[in-house]
């Protein structure tokens, strides 16, 4: 059985799915919506209340790695994106090409764009984190600025930690 519950975040209200004790899905929501209240009519598992505090705590900069339970259904190639994904430190950038290599295909550059964007876990799964070798930054399934705004969340948060 599937849960979800909505997440109000500064990028917009995030869709959170569960199957079987694991996070399967994060989404923005495209449509404008007041009720913040599970889906299912119930309240959120234990899971999604966690995959929201630890959500609360990465938006106010104070979370730097997930720990939470995910699941991704997708081809070998876009898991193994999904995973070199994950492999991005907080506050750090990594090109197109970095992530192919890292995957083992490092010819396919175009293709770690279309696993990109196929990302069904947001944010825990930092696809945002993936810009172009020159720098700059496209290709975002919630919208340039969603990616500006968390890449600048990051990296504000990382020059404060280092200035102390």
């Amino acid at each position: 059985m599937t849960y979800s519950c909505l997440y109000k975040s500064p990028i917009g209200v995030l869709l959170i799915e569960e199957e079987n004790g694991k996070i399967t899905d994060i989404h923005l929501q495209r449509e404008a919506t007041q009720n913040f209240s599970p889906e299912n009519g119930k309240q959120p598992s234990a899971l999604l209340r966690e995959a929201c505090i630890q959500l609360d705590e990465y938006f106010q900069g104070k979370r730097k790695q997930f720990d939470l339970p995910l699941s991704y259904e997708g081809t070998d190639f876009q898991q193994r994106v999904w995973r070199e994904l994950q492999k991005i430190p907080y506050g750090e950038t990594r090109s197109y090409e970095d992530i192919a290599v890292g995957a083992g295909s490092p010819k396919a550059q175009r293709a770690v764009g279309q696993a990109n964007n196929r990302n069904p876990i947001m944010i825990i799964v930092p696809c945002h984190r993936v810009i172009h070798k020159n720098g700059d930054i496209s290709g975002y399934a919630c919208g340039i600025e969603a990616k500006r705004y968390l890449l600048e969340l990051e990296k504000n948060k990382n020059e404060a930690d280092q200035i102390f």
